[in-house]
């Protein structure tokens, strides 16, 4: 089974330039800066609303596969969602000094970047980005 979720043809300036809050814009053009900036490689819509960076193709022991970002976020309403993060327990200490967040299941939700400090997360952008390219197969663009 394929991943419906997938890297589209959409301008992600144009996303960011449609988000409703200024601060969300803001924050999203210093994302994607940072991100840039970490993964070397360039922004990109993946779906509809979660901005990208790098990919992997990854199989799971259910046999589930598909594609998805090495790292990204998506400014969502009631909190900017941050995919910088793998659940694996060898990452854990590095969010000890990240700043205000909440730690979901595979993200990490902010509501605004200045809560967070850019050290720490790039840090744990770096840390993600290692942990996959070793773990699954990483596609180069």
């Amino acid at each position: 089974m394929k991943n419906k979720t997938m890297y589209t043809a959409e301008s992600v300036l144009d996303f960011i330039e449609n988000l409703e809050h200024a601060q969300k814009r803001e924050d999203s053009y210093d994302l994607v800066k940072l991100m840039e900036s970490v993964s070397g490689e360039g922004a990109r819509m993946f779906g509809p609303s979660i901005i990208g960076f790098g990919k992997y193709h990854y199989t799971y022991a259910s046999g589930h596969e598909g594609e998805a970002p090495l790292i990204g976020f998506s400014p969502r309403k009631a909190a900017i969602s941050l995919y910088v993060f793998t659940g694996w327990e060898g990452h854990a200490p590095l969010l000890e000094d990240l700043g205000k967040f909440k730690l979901g299941k595979a993200c990490i939700y902010i509501k605004k970047l200045e809560d967070i400090q850019e050290e720490a997360l790039i840090k744990l952008m770096e840390a993600t980005i290692d942990f996959l390219s070793n773990r699954y197969t990483r596609i180069e663009p």
